[in-house]
């Protein structure tokens, strides 16, 4: 047995360090639990103030998050340039059409209206029914299913995330309540698509020539369009079809601004302001927050075993070795609320219905692995900085001072 670990020097290495690590960590683990209650509701501090952090790192994710695939590269949304709100004359659409570089151009409106009670929210949109999926191609849906919703005036389809939160079926009638417009939608579901873009999939749509249509009627209006979406023939031709859209209707009545699909979303964030900066500073506080809680903590813990500091020495324990043992200890408990939060926060949103649970404000809440490893590198440095400095004290204390120390 000798000469084999003469022969394995590494294997004696690796079970000498495994069992002076089990060594110690069986007095860590003793005395992280020696004041229960203490340890408990300082990883239970650590770990809510670590979820709200890893949360708001999220919903800052999700407000910039836009849909990104091949198709979306190649769309442009052209509205007025006054507001979202304003709308623009339906001859624009064939002007646009001409412009070199754009491959077909849809008609979109935003309609708003109520389904059954204000707090089912969900997005609605008036589109080109023969248009909708070919600029939408990422859309999934049954060809019989497009089929009829192109030859009925009246047809909507959804996505399948709406038919789950109402209990929908092909076939059923809706009524959407109008807001914006002085008259109600009556539509018929007659299909749902699917979509690699999840928030796609809580949006209906039905046809924009029955909305134009009630709009010109009750509305003694002109044929009108809130945006329109651009399909372009290249990526090369993007940011050209933008320029000659704007310049071209610069000088008119209704001005217009083109921007990409991407950019167009990012407006909707843009309009709650500098969110990024409201976020961070949130972030801050909490964290600074934090770090004043738990050096609290530990230092209240270090001072009141300052004689078993002393007594550890005694016994032959070096300075170093107790610094390190005191601070393995806070680091310890500062990775459980660590694991607790970044944890708690993935499982709870990757499990929770939120568009049932916010009436269809928060479609989906994706925890990034950045979010996590952030939190809990936070952890780990917080434990540290908390614990660091009490720690070397106790541990420079002179023995006999230290046993005649009172905590």
């Amino acid at each position: 047995m000798g000469l084999f670990e003469i022969r394995n020097p590494k294997s004696a290495i690796r079970n000498q360090l495994y069992s002076l690590f089990m060594k110690f960590a069986g007095l860590v683990l003793k005395s992280t639990l020696r004041n229960k209650r203490r340890t408990i509701l300082t990883v239970l501090g650590l770990g809510a103030s670590l979820f709200l952090l890893v949360t708001l790192h999220t919903v800052l994710y999700e407000l910039q998050a836009t849909t990104i695939t091949a198709e979306s590269d190649l769309r442009l949304i052209t509205r007025h340039a006054v507001s979202i709100a304003n709308w623009l004359p339906l001859a624009y659409k064939e002007q646009i059409r001409q412009i070199p570089g754009v491959k077909d151009v849809m008609t979109s409106h935003w309609f708003g209206g109520i389904y059954i009670d204000e707090r089912n929210f969900f997005a609605q949109f008036a589109d080109d029914a023969d248009k909708l999926f070919k600029f939408y191609s990422e859309w999934r849906i049954d060809p019989a299913q497009r089929e009829a919703f192109e030859r009925e005036r009246t047809a909507a389809v959804a996505g399948v995330r709406l038919f789950k939160r109402f209990g929908w079926k092909i076939g059923d009638r809706i009524t959407l309540k109008g807001t914006f417009f002085p008259f109600d939608a009556e539509l018929k579901l007659v299909g749902s698509f699917t979509s690699p873009n999840l928030p796609d999939e809580a949006v209906l749509v039905f046809h924009y020539d029955y909305l134009n249509e009630m709009i010109v009627k009750t509305m003694r209006t002109r044929d009108v369009a809130g945006f329109y979406v651009i399909q372009a023939e290249s990526l090369q031709a993007v940011p050209r079809i933008a320029q000659a859209v704007d310049g071209k209707f610069r000088n008119s009545t209704a001005p217009t601004k083109t921007e990409t699909e991407k950019a167009f979303q990012l407006t909707f964030s843009s309009m709650l302001g500098n969110v990024k900066l409201f976020i961070g500073a949130i972030s801050a506080v909490v964290v600074f927050t934090i770090l004043l809680v738990t050096a609290a903590t530990m230092a209240m813990t270090i001072r009141e075993r300052t004689a078993e500091v002393a007594i550890l020495k005694t016994l032959g324990y070096t300075s170093g070795l107790v610094f390190t043992l005191l601070l393995a200890e806070a680091l310890s408990i500062a990775m459980l609320g660590g694991l607790l939060g970044c944890g708690g926060a993935k499982l709870l949103y990757s499990t929770v219905d939120l568009q049932q649970l916010t009436g269809g404000w928060i479609i989906q809440l994706r925890v990034q692995p950045e979010g996590l490893a952030l939190g809990m590198v936070l952890a780990a440095v917080i434990g540290t900085a908390a614990s660091a400095v009490p720690a070397f004290r106790a541990c420079r204390m002179p023995i006999a001072e230290a046993l005649r120390h009172v905590g």
